[in-house]
């Protein structure tokens, strides 16, 4: 009904509504971090969430996003990216609602992981969608208007999830998915032509799937119970045991079967290598940054969920005009100076960042919030022109799943991480402030630390909130280390100058060798006019 009320559109007009349709769906996966971040103690709270499933609320929807985002890309290649993209849109919409609806912290961590299937199948579809409409000369253009509409939600999302978690309930941010969820699906099916690989062969890759999950799960479950369960216990060890050999059985599949899931000959790209390491690095340092300090300003400095929100405005806003300008300036000069110099800024501000007291003055933070704006808008648009630029547009669900995974297993890393470390370091500092306390007690402080302190009386309470901040400030350092790091790989790794002609020559040589084996296989000429339609852009 929608397509037939609304006016037919031309092919040049056509890129820009499609671009404005993934936007408004990435809009809405956007907006769900964020606004969970800010409902985290509000959860807390009224489930009676421990400090390791309330990892949970963010680690499920991180995990199964992060191990499904290359399967969902690559589905979209084989079946269609717009159709794939449809089914995630409602995947999403669906387990929002069970998730305002859940009564135990079970049922919402399980509604967290289901928003994951759903955004692990929409967040590649959206870049590869772009990336078919939009030739090589205008797609960091395009990716920064993408970027920025992402940052548009992160800025937005502090503020309206406080805002429904202080008047509503922290159940309201999730029901608010359902409508943009139909109405992402109306102006898709508008607005966007659908586009598939010509040269993907049409069947799936179940045993790259069944070991790349079984690997990152047992991976990150470890890193989350590693402090729960004792680093050296016999659960912790076949964990990462079962890791290392499911993902190691990845990786021989994926030489082996017919059609992988994951084709490592992307890697063989320096440009693509280098923004997967940096995708996975800056989300590591933001995600983290961000569980810790939502924790901090409202069990610490006893902020309300909306004071809270408003106070993380510097750093999205900044990022809504920074990554539109990072895109453009992608265009011109190449992404590899502008993502060092973001990583530099971003470093910068966790550095600035790891001296929080109870007293810290905003001032402080609005500094260092302002600068990891500009860091992350400089970073993220340039990261994602550099890696598609990178492949051929053919191949863009997959490649787009991949740079997505990078991120998603960043940030999962990061929370789980650097939770782990605050648990550890947290341990340490109480056992010296309380010499005498029991190790029962200390274990039940231990759980504790993400409250800050806050509603635990006398010494104890003291001693937590010094324990917390030590072991937050301790843990900002690494980060700001590693995001310094990240720096010297884009530099070493991203091409040096915008490669539009090394994208022309690639092509060439790639349509090429993908010509004689469609030959082989029997599918020319008609694979060879399929094959060519995509490479004209």
């Amino acid at each position: 009904m929608l397509a037939i009320s609304l006016p037919d559109i031309d092919d040049a007009d056509r890129r820009w509504w499609t671009l404005g349709a993934m936007c408004f769906a990435l809009f809405m996966v956007m907006l769900d971090n964020t606004v969970v971040n800010v409902a985290l103690p509000s959860i807390q709270r009224d489930l009676g969430v421990s400090t390791a499933n309330l990892e949970w609320t963010i680690n499920a929807y991180t995990l199964t996003f992060a191990v499904l985002l290359v399967t969902g890309g690559r589905m979209g290649d084989i079946f269609g990216r717009r159709r794939w993209f449809l089914v995630g849109v409602a995947i999403f919409g669906a387990s929002s609602l069970f998730i305002a609806f859940s009564q135990t912290d079970v049922w919402l961590i399980a509604g967290r992981a289901a928003q994951g299937v759903g955004a692990a199948f929409m967040m590649p579809a959206t870049l590869s969608i772009i990336t078919n409409a939009f030739p090589p000369e205008e797609r960091g253009k395009a990716i920064g208007t993408w970027a920025g509409m992402s940052a548009v939600a992160l800025a937005i999302g502090p503020v309206v999830g406080g805002f429904l978690v202080e008047n509503v309930s922290w159940q309201s941010i999730f029901l608010i998915n359902v409508p943009i969820a139909v109405i992402a699906v109306a102006v898709t099916l508008w607005a966007t032509h659908e586009s598939r690989d010509p040269t993907a062969a049409r069947s799936v890759d179940v045993s790259g799937v069944a070991a790349l999950s079984v690997g990152m799960g047992a991976l990150v479950l470890g890193l989350v119970e590693g402090n729960a369960w004792g680093w050296g216990s016999a659960r912790i060890i076949a964990l990462f045991a079962i890791a290392l050999v499911a993902l190691g059985g990845f990786f021989v599949i994926e030489h082996h079967v017919r059609a992988p899931m994951l084709d490592f000959s992307y890697f063989r790209s320096r440009s693509f290598l280098g923004a997967n390491v940096v995708a996975f690095i800056v989300s590591f340092a933001m995600l983290s940054m961000f569980f810790f300090l939502a924790l901090y300003m409202q069990n610490v400095r006893g902020y309300s969920p909306l004071e809270a929100g408003v106070r993380f405005l510097p750093s999205t806003v900044v990022i809504i005009f920074m990554g539109p300008i990072a895109g453009r300036l992608a265009d011109k000069v190449g992404p590899r100076p502008l993502m060092s110099l973001g990583l530099v800024i971003v470093s910068i501000s966790l550095f600035a960042q790891s001296f929080l007291t109870p007293d810290t003055p905003y001032s402080t933070l609005a500094a260092a919030f302002v600068l990891m704006g500009m860091g992350m808008g400089l970073v993220m648009s340039p990261m994602s022109t550099a890696a598609m630029n990178a492949v051929d547009q053919t191949k863009a669900g997959a490649a787009s799943g991949v740079l997505s995974m990078s991120r998603m297993v960043g940030g999962t890393f990061g929370v789980a991480v650097t939770g782990a470390l605050v648990q550890t370091l947290g341990r340490t500092k109480l056992t010296e402030l309380l010499p005498g306390a029991a190790t029962s007690q200390v274990d039940k402080l231990v759980d504790a630390l993400a409250g800050g302190g806050s509603g635990i009386p006398g010494a104890a309470g003291a001693a937590v909130q010094t324990a917390f901040l030590d072991a937050v400030n301790t843990s900002m350092k690494i980060s700001a280390g590693i995001a310094l790091l990240g720096a010297l790989v884009a530099w070493l790794l991203i091409e040096k100058i915008p490669p539009r002609e090394q994208v022309r020559e690639s092509r060439e040589e790639r349509f090429e060798h993908d010509l004689v084996e469609a030959g082989d296989a029997g599918g020319a000429p008609q694979g060879e006019a399929a094959l060519r339609e995509p490479a004209r852009a």
